[in-house]
This record gives C-alpha cells, structure tokens and sequence, in this order.
C-alpha cells in the first residue's frame, strides 16, 4: 500500500484553482448555449464550435470547485466561498489520519489539523458526465479540424481533462472507493490516449490496475498491468510483474503468473515481491526450487562483482528456511564489496526474527526444561544478531539507516542489561542514536 501512496499522493500538486471560474448558474447556462450550438448544423462544421462546447464542460465541472484549492487555509475561506455556509460539519477519518469535513449543498470539503484543504469532493456536479463530454467534444473538434489548426488547443484540453480523472482518482482513493478509483484512473489514461494528444499514461495505467488488484477485479487488473509491460513500465523494482503474476495465479493461471515472475527476476533479482512469489509458487505447486539459484546463477555471470545478488540468494535459502546457507550467502556480500551493508542488515535481520519466533514459543510452553531450551536458543541467537548489525551499523554511510539498525541493537542490549558493563554501555549508547539521531 505504501508504494501506491507514495505515487498517488504526488497527484495532489495537480489540485490547483482554475483561473475565472464561472458561478454554477453561469456554467449551465453556457453548457446549454454552447450545446444547441452544436446541434446546428451550419456550426457544426466548425472546430470553434467543438472547442468552446468541450471549454463549456469544463468550465461546468470546475464551478462547484470555484476558487478553492487543495492546501487552502480557513482563513481564506470567506474570501474564496463568498456567501456559502457548511450546511453540516463533523469529524472524519482520511488516509488513516483525523481531520474535519465540512459538508456544503454541493461538495465535501476536508481539512488536516493545521487548517488546510487536503480534499474536495463535489458531490454535485453541475452536468454530470461532464469531463467525458468534454472528450467527445474534443474528438468532434479534431474530425471536423481539416487543416489541423487547433491541434495544440485540443492537446492542452484533453491533457487537463486527464488530470481532473487523475484528481478524481484520487479523491476516490482516499476515501476507500477503490472500485471507482480504478475506473476513474482508467478514464485519466483513456483522455492521454485520446487523439490527436495520444499519449501513454503510465502512471494512471498502473493505478486502474492496482485498485483493480485490491478489489480483487482481477480481469480489469489484467488488462491494465498487460499494458504496462506492453510500453515497458514495471513501477518500482519491477513491482507491475509481481502483481501481473498475483492476477494470474487468482485467475486460475499459476503458471502463467511463474513465468511472468521468471521475466520480472531477471531484471529485478532484488525484488522482495518477485521473490516472494517465486518462492511461494514453487512450494506450492510441489515444484524444485532450484530453478530460483539457477536464475541468480544467470545473474551473477552478467554481473560478478554485484553484491547484491549473494543478498537476494541469502533471502532465498531464508524464505526456503536453510539459516545456515542464508547467512553464508549474506556474509559473501562483504567479499564482493566490503561497503556493502544490506548482507549485515540480512544476516542479522535473520537472527533476531528468529530469537522473536523462539520467543512466542517459549511464551507457549508449559513444559520447563522444553521452556528452558528455548529460552537458551532465543538469547543464542539475540547473541548472534549483534555482531552483523554492529558491522553494518559501522559500514553504513546512510544515517538513518544507521538509526534504524540502532532500534534493533538497542533492544538486543536491553535484553542483556543485567549480564555486564558492556551490555549496559551498549544500550544506553544505541539508545541515545534512537532518540536523537546521528550528530
């Protein structure tokens, strides 16, 4: 979830207030003009005719918005809505963070805790559809555009009409419609596809299929995951083929999906999600697993001195539950390139997600020498984390990576503050790099 956030939340700096914005009345008065002007046939004919009806649209679907925008303060607000007063107002929960809804006789209007606009829905459009009217509007101007002299015009109209859906996705997103969101994302991509603009949006193409995917539509998911690989998008470490690949195996296609998860490893071998699948598909269908180091195998010959590679191969005999060979691999990141610190981060990660599955089952155990054997194992392998995230604490330049191996070695420490002064010292020093960071 936290990847789609992140490329969605960028959507918000397209939320700006449309210059001139006509009152409502205003809007749907020159919506039914510009509309018996299209149905004349002698205007027909002519682009204006198109381009000021699609104009007409817009300016319809932007008049509840007025000149609001997203970031907005309340004390702007009286400036801004003249005389509109919230009919309603009541405390609301967006994106998982609290903030206030004011609830008017045509949008929603959220605000965060500082007092800001995050979020206007309009809840009624002066003409419905109107964004889609608008591309119908557009299509018409460039048939009857013979010489093509309003190509840029129609361009810049279908482009903003793209961002509004864009908006609109996200709006939906926000607040849990994800099936509407989808759809809204789909349309976003349809305008930037619309000619003569004809462009690919690869952006609303991977959000209509990953709120498609959380929806479980996994037909619609297909289709818009597909059409990222057809333009050669994969979004972040190749994350378009784990997800393709999720479709798949949930339409009944398992092995279709290995294979696309195959194509996605070779050039995402970091991908923990590809990893993931791979792993889970070869267990679950009783196939050899085998065909995983075969596949880091290729990797190594096309990249030797690439350490991470003996990272991704660490994780796979962990996923695979071989600690022995897991650490192996991890440790050989550092004969690759000694200033690599995720092989450390790996090996200790391993160690002390282990110490906590011994803890929960020596939590469950009533018997006292089985409850004292696990015991002795978990603070084993507590033991055996601190010498790997020392290391990568040492080798890592990243600050906040080292504050986040800090929490880890931190705890550890705490747990052994009692056996000694350098357990203690240990503590009290990582314990200060949590709280205040590295100076």
């Amino acid at each position: 979830m936290k990847r789609i956030l992140i490329a969605l939340a960028v959507l918000l700096s397209v939320q700006v207030a449309d210059a001139q914005v006509k009152t409502p009345e205003a809007a749907k008065k020159a919506v039914e003009a510009a509309e018996a002007a299209a149905q004349n046939p002698k205007k027909a004919v002519k682009v204006a005719t198109w381009t000021k009806l699609a104009s007409a649209y817009m300016d319809a679907y932007n008049a509840p918005t007025g000149n609001l925008w997203v970031g907005a303060g309340f004390q702007e607000l009286p400036l801004l809505l003249g005389n509109q007063k919230p009919v309603a107002e009541e405390q609301a929960v967006l994106g998982g963070e609290p903030c206030l809804k004011q609830v008017f006789a045509d949008k929603e209007l959220y605000f965060n805790q500082n007092g800001q606009i995050i979020l206007i829905n309009v809840t009624k459009p002066v003409c419905e559809n109107a964004l889609a009217k608008a591309v119908e509007a557009y299509k018409k101007a460039y048939e009857v555009d013979v010489k093509q002299s309003k190509v840029k015009d129609i361009n810049t109209g279908l482009n903003q009409i793209s961002q509004k859906y864009l908006n609109e996705g996200m709006n939906s997103y926000q607040l849990g419609d994800l099936a509407q969101a989808s759809q809204l994302f789909g349309l976003a991509a349809d305008a930037m596809a619309t000619e003569p603009l004809a462009k690919v949006d690869t952006t609303s193409l991977y959000n209509a299929g990953f709120t498609a995917w959380m929806v479980k539509d996994y037909e619609r998911a297909k289709n818009y995951f597909e059409k990222c690989l057809a333009v050669n998008y994969y979004y972040e470490d190749g994350e378009v083929f784990a997800k393709l690949a999720d479709v798949y195996k949930n339409l009944g296609e398992a092995k279709k999906g290995a294979e696309i998860l195959e194509t996605g490893f070779v050039t995402y071998p970091q991908s923990q999600s590809i990893l993931i699948g791979l792993i889970n598909y070869y267990l679950e269908n009783n196939e050899n697993p085998d065909r995983l180091f075969e596949l880091i195998a290729m990797a190594k010959q096309n990249e030797p001195n690439n350490a991470s590679l003996y990272y991704v191969e660490g994780n796979i005999y962990k996923e695979l539950g071989n600690t022995e060979k897991a650490v192996a691999a991890y440790y050989q990141c550092a004969d690759i390139n000694p200033a690599y610190e995720f092989g450390y981060i790996g090996a200790g990660v391993l160690y002390y997600e282990l110490a906590v599955k011994l803890s929960e089952e020596a939590s469950n155990e009533y018997d006292d020498a089985k409850y004292n054997a696990l015991v002795e194992q978990f603070e084993k392998a507590l033991m055996d984390a601190i010498e790997p995230f020392e290391k990568a604490f040492e080798v890592t330049k990243d600050n906040n990576l080292k504050v986040s191996i800090a929490e880890y070695l931190k705890n550890i420490y705490y747990r052994f503050y009692s056996k000694g002064e350098q357990y203690e010292a240990g503590y009290k020093k990582y314990d200060d790099i949590v709280k205040n960071g590295i100076n």
